[in-house]
């Protein structure tokens, strides 16, 4: 059985076929106007309308979301080839800078390593005389070792990365994440000031960072080895592996300052 609003509707579109009929044929004999045929389909329409208006409706609506659906992979699509050119230009910052430190490399011999500081400094046989100042970094097989922290006319003492009163701001090169790098003063080097969450991050890449104000950026330090503690406060502390091999060194190589535009041969 048919319940009331079906009547209704058949009813209707019974109702607007026999019109319709009615008023093609008249049109041709009667000579009955466009306007009142248009008119008269306007009001048989007028209960279609919310229909029609609804299948409008979900098709806008279904329009917007196939949009926006594209615009948000687009968005993605854009954010990880932003964030991968960082990474690459940064990459190829350091490689600039790295080229020009070896041009402003000079070597030097470890002449003391006491027992007693065996983790924390090393004395060198270049002084004043040779142009060395305090600050500048010392190295091992093109990796950051320490730096200088006293100089005498022949002679100047390194502190090393071991060292615990070390500080150095580094920068993870693969996510452009900034930390600190410090030693235990027992053998091992550590990053500090990771945020949590970062996933496994083993591998990835150490540098000095361009906030520091006693080391160039871009200097290579090693790269991460584990994960070894989580503070309370979100960070993670990560063992790191030196580059260089701090158990054993008898030769070094100092980075000379850049030399101001006066200076620079013409």
């Amino acid at each position: 059985m048919l319940d009331r609003r079906q009547i209704r509707e058949w009813i209707h579109s019974l109702t607007a076929l026999i019109l319709g009929v009615v008023l093609l044929a008249a049109g041709s004999s009667l000579g009955v106007s466009k306007q009142v045929v248009g008119l008269l389909g306007e009001v048989l329409s007028i209960p279609e309308l919310p229909a029609v208006r609804l299948r409008a409706l979900l098709r806008d609506g279904w329009l917007w979301a196939r949009e926006k659906s594209t615009l948000q992979r687009e968005i993605e699509r854009l954010r990880d080839e932003n964030a991968k050119f960082r990474i690459l230009e940064a990459a190829m910052a350091n490689e600039r800078i790295r080229a020009e430190l070896d041009a402003r490399m000079s070597g030097a011999r470890v002449t003391l390593r006491a027992p007693l500081s065996w983790w924390h400094e090393i004395r060198i046989d270049k002084g004043e005389k040779d142009h060395v100042s305090v600050g500048l970094p010392i190295f091992q097989n093109g990796y950051l070792i320490g730096r200088v922290t006293s100089v005498s006319l022949f002679s100047s003492w390194a502190e090393l990365l071991t060292s615990p009163s070390l500080l150095i701001p580094v920068v993870i090169e693969e996510t452009r994440d900034l930390g600190v790098v410090v030693g235990d003063g027992n053998g091992s080097v550590l990053l500090n000031y990771i945020p949590s969450g970062r996933g496994n991050m083993a591998g990835m890449k150490v540098s000095t960072a361009l906030i520091g104000e006693q080391l160039p950026p871009g200097l290579p330090i090693g790269r991460i080895k584990e994960e070894i503690e989580v503070s309370g406060s979100g960070y993670v502390t990560y063992r790191l592996e030196p580059g260089a091999d701090l158990t054993r060194f008898y030769e070094v190589s100092i980075l000379s300052p850049a030399l101001s535009p006066s200076e620079r041969p013409r």
